[in-house]
């Protein structure tokens, strides 16, 4: 099945969507969006099926156990999110499994390990500021909330800062 590549959405266009959806998930759901906890909620269930004592009886886990990663809204969410993205890049024919090889310095090995590196320690650091960029940035900045703000200006500079040294490299 071939499909003609479509241009993407014009930023104004895409920041006005995410807002509605930001506002929707309250109405809807009762709280902002996020992702982070979704994967803390299937840790847990993964840890009682592991060992369910230790996971009951940890200060962290334990208040999450439910019995069913289905029950919480968050591990929805972040199923639809994926499931979401899986049906937007299909339909508009960007949907490609590769790995960007950016200038070339680096092979792909090496490139994934960063990347996944990367990303455990954006999972670890979301889960110690009780959330992820989109709960803390975007739900908590929807509400006018201090900690949003301040988060997106940090988030930024160091996106800016690790980008330029990784510039080199990468």
């Amino acid at each position: 099945m071939s499909c003609q590549v479509r241009p993407l959405w014009p930023p104004f266009v895409a920041g006005i969507v995410l807002g509605l959806v930001v506002l929707l998930t309250f109405v809807l759901v009762g709280n902002g969006m996020g992702s982070s906890g979704a994967f803390a909620r299937v840790a847990t269930e993964v840890g009682l099926q592991v060992a369910p004592e230790a996971t009951r009886e940890n200060a962290y886990l334990g208040g999450m156990a439910q019995g069913n990663p289905l029950a919480a809204w968050i591990v929805v969410a972040a199923i639809g999110t994926l499931v979401g993205a899986i049906l937007a890049a299909v339909s508009s024919g960007r949907f490609r499994v590769k790995v960007d090889r950016g200038s070339g310095r680096i092979s792909v090995a090496p490139r994934l390990l960063l990347a996944l590196g990367g990303g455990l320690l954006a999972g670890f650091g979301s889960r110690l500021a009780a959330g992820c960029t989109s709960g803390v940035g975007l739900s908590n900045t929807a509400m006018l909330g201090v900690a949003g703000f301040v988060f997106l200006i940090v988030f930024f500079v160091v996106g800016i800062l690790v980008s330029l040294l990784m510039r080199r490299v990468w």
